[in-house]
């Protein structure tokens, strides 16, 4: 039975299309499938598996200022890479935006309570989120901060250096920033003995000297976690007492290898391959001392990276973006995930969560639009 010259390509169940060449249908899982219309009628399809399918190569694909993407996903942390490769299993055009990968992930010394692994560095466990989301041909540019976003029937991305993208829908998944000291070493030992988040790190510093950063509930909630396992413990307030619920407060004293130093401040992290110790002053007299630790908590507070969306979404007192249990926004086509957003608990597992949810979101609000 010979076949049609222009046979017509279907879309087929469970294997979404991303383009139409010829009779050839390609989508996202590799697998190139010939569509043969024969004279009677009958359809039959030829699959043929590429070498990219096994191979882990890389189809990533520079971001297109002239086209207009089903979603663009802003991040580059759990939830966003999470959204993108549920929008591409779904077969919509997408595009990524991201001034690097990994968000806090990257910054933390080790993983352990991400399902399927017992133990993994965080910047091991980008590295796959990075290679997954590279195997499709996804738009991607990285290296740029976000500027400005706008609302309507087509959505606009500005970038720091004046580029504009278009897209359909929008998920912002750009997370949040620590606040950071901004003294000498603590960019240097990030990772090496300066952390962020005891819930991911505290196991890391058993039986050792480590100062926590900060008086607030999230500096107390850290120093309860690490008296659990630390040596030593030291709560290091800028200001003359806590600021931290009593409740926690009182728990926190029961520990016996717990101390404070109140109206002091770090003026430097210092070490050779690791952190060693601290300078710190004290703020009343002015003095200032070495005080030996391995590790550094610093506790002083997480900012939204959502500073582009002011005047477009509604926020919260805390400047998170404001979401439904399903991701929506205040914005119809925008959605948002992670912990740019007012969902509790900042974990890696939920910002993983989230951004499956705001992609499916995101797709069908896509579908009832060429409905």
């Amino acid at each position: 039975m010979p076949a049609k010259k222009n046979a017509t390509a279907r879309p087929f169940y469970g294997m979404p299309v991303l383009d139409i060449v010829d009779d050839t249908v390609y989508n996202i899982f590799n697998i190139r499938c010939t569509i043969l219309c024969y004279e009677d009628g009958i359809f039959a399809m030829e699959f043929h598996l590429t070498i990219a399918a096994l191979s882990g190569e890389t189809r990533a694909l520079e971001l297109e200022k002239s086209r207009l993407y089903d979603v663009i996903i802003l991040g580059g942390g759990p939830a966003a890479l999470t959204a993108a490769v549920y929008c591409m299993r779904k077969g919509v055009s997408t595009g990524l935006i991201t001034m690097d990968f990994g968000g806090q992930v990257a910054e933390t010394s080790s993983v352990e309570n991400y399902m399927g692994y017992k133990y993994i560095e965080g910047i091991d466990l980008v590295d796959k989120f990075r290679e997954q989301v590279r195997q499709f041909p996804i738009g991607i540019s990285e290296g740029r901060k976000i500027a400005a976003i706008s609302d309507g029937a087509i959505k606009h991305t500005t970038l720091d250096d004046g580029s504009v993208y278009q897209s359909r829908t929008l998920i912002i998944a750009t997370g949040k920033s620590w606040r950071r000291l901004n003294v000498p070493g603590e960019r240097e030992f990030t990772g090496r003995g300066v952390a962020y988040c005891a819930t991911c790190d505290a196991p890391l510093f058993s039986g050792k000297r480590v100062i926590v950063v900060g008086g607030g509930n999230s500096g107390i909630e850290a120093a309860i976690d690490l008296a659990r396992v630390a040596e030593q413990v030291t709560v290091m307030q800028f200001l003359s007492q806590l600021t931290a619920d009593t409740i926690l407060v009182e728990k926190l004293r029961q520990y016996p290898n717990v101390d404070f130093l109140y109206e002091h401040e770090i003026t430097e992290i210092k070490g050779a391959q690791a952190v060693e110790s601290v300078t710190v002053k004290n703020r009343q007299s002015e003095e200032t001392r070495d005080i030996p630790a391995s590790g550094i908590f610093i506790e002083i507070g997480l900012l939204p990276n959502s500073d582009f969306s002011r005047g477009v979404l509604e926020h919260n007192e805390n400047n998170e973006i404001i979401v439904d249990c399903a991701c929506h926004t205040s914005c119809p086509g925008i959605f948002a995930a992670g912990d740019v957003t007012s969902v509790p608990y900042k974990q890696i597992i939920i910002a993983a969560g989230e951004g499956a949810k705001a992609a499916l979101s995101a797709c069908d609000y896509i579908a009832k639009i060429h409905d």
